[in-house]
């Protein structure tokens, strides 16, 4: 059966806000939460980007039961992975070992800000495939010294390890990456319901021996009691959802974004995220994710102000229309 998880949207909630949303979201019944990781919100209108790792941290200690991820992790440029692999181990500890390090490329958005420029897609890739292959050594135990083509560890050593290694998701867009990531990582993660990204992820874990794995998807909604309010917000914090991987990884500031989005008409928006009261319109919306094969879907509430009332009165009969498809 299909995993439904809820979004802790760094971009557009508050530190505090964030750890109890996490509280009222376990509450309410969602199977797992993932945090986005960001130093900039994608917009200025969504007005918000606390460190994502101090959020988790706390998360951990105030909810018992939800898995926790980070959706996703760029352990390239602003993190080194050596870093990444000590939060990542540390997290695993607080938790309980109810957390999975989910890893991407990154974008341009967030990784620009040490200065360093932004390599081409390639580059990228290959950078993320040296950092998983560092994480994967340390979270072993051992002290490390790596010389690699990108990175270079000199004699570290992760002393704080969860029982069970954390497990790790990488983001894939397309057959180059997924054939490059399915015999490093343990899970998928992707943004677009195609079946053939879940097919041949299967195909290439099974081809190396490894056993089969969660395959995370993610998917906005934009609830309101009143449907026209719902797309005005859907649309002031949402439009650029549409740009597509290869715009939103590339484009720099959150100046750039509202730019690139700026002839997005509000019914574009509403065409591609469900908004309003129907619940079933809403849960109808997912469908695409459980019909490509995927095993857990986190959903993207928009709006701050609309958490708390989705959390309380919503999201648990959201979750039984779901569970019914």
């Amino acid at each position: 059966m299909t995993r439904f998880g809820y979004t802790l949207m760094t971009e557009q909630s508050g530190p505090k806000q964030l750890v109890r949303y996490a509280t009222a979201a376990e509450q309410a019944g969602f199977d797992f939460e993932v945090s986005s990781d960001h130093f900039f919100p994608w917009l200025e209108a969504m007005g918000h980007s606390p460190y994502a790792w101090s959020v988790l941290g706390a998360v951990a200690q105030v909810t018992e039961r939800v898995e926790l991820m980070t959706y996703v992790t760029c352990p390239t440029l602003r993190y080194h992975p050596a870093v990444v692999a000590q939060k990542a181990a540390t997290l695993g500890v607080l938790s309980d070992n109810r957390f999975t390090l989910g890893l991407g490329s990154g974008e341009n958005l967030n990784e620009h800000v040490i200065g360093e420029g932004w390599p081409i897609a390639a580059v990228r890739q290959e950078m993320l495939a040296e950092a998983i292959e560092i994480i994967r050594t340390l979270h072993a135990g051992e002290q490390t010294t790596w010389v690699g083509e990108y990175f270079r560890v000199d004699s570290a050593k992760i002393w704080d390890l969860p029982d069970v290694p954390v497990p790790l998701a990488a983001a894939v867009s397309g057959g180059a990456s997924i054939t490059r990531f399915a015999p490093l990582a343990d899970h998928l993660v992707a943004v677009e319901p195609k079946a053939e990204l879940i097919t041949q992820w299967a195909h290439e874990r099974k081809s190396h021996g490894l056993p089969e794995s969660r395959t995370i998807g993610q998917i906005p909604i934009c609830w309101g009691p009143d449907k026209d309010a719902a797309v005005e917000r859907a649309h002031e914090l949402f439009r650029w959802f549409g740009g597509g991987w290869f715009v939103n990884a590339d484009l720099p500031t959150p100046a750039a974004f509202t730019a690139a989005s700026q002839f997005v008409r509000p019914e574009d928006v509403a065409a591609s995220i469900a908004c309003g009261p129907d619940l079933d319109e809403l849960a109808e919306s997912v469908k695409p994710y459980l019909d490509a094969g995927f095993s857990d879907v986190a959903l993207v509430q928009v709006g701050d102000e609309s958490q708390d009332e989705f959390l309380s009165t919503v999201a648990g009969p959201l979750l039984d229309k779901l569970r019914a498809l």
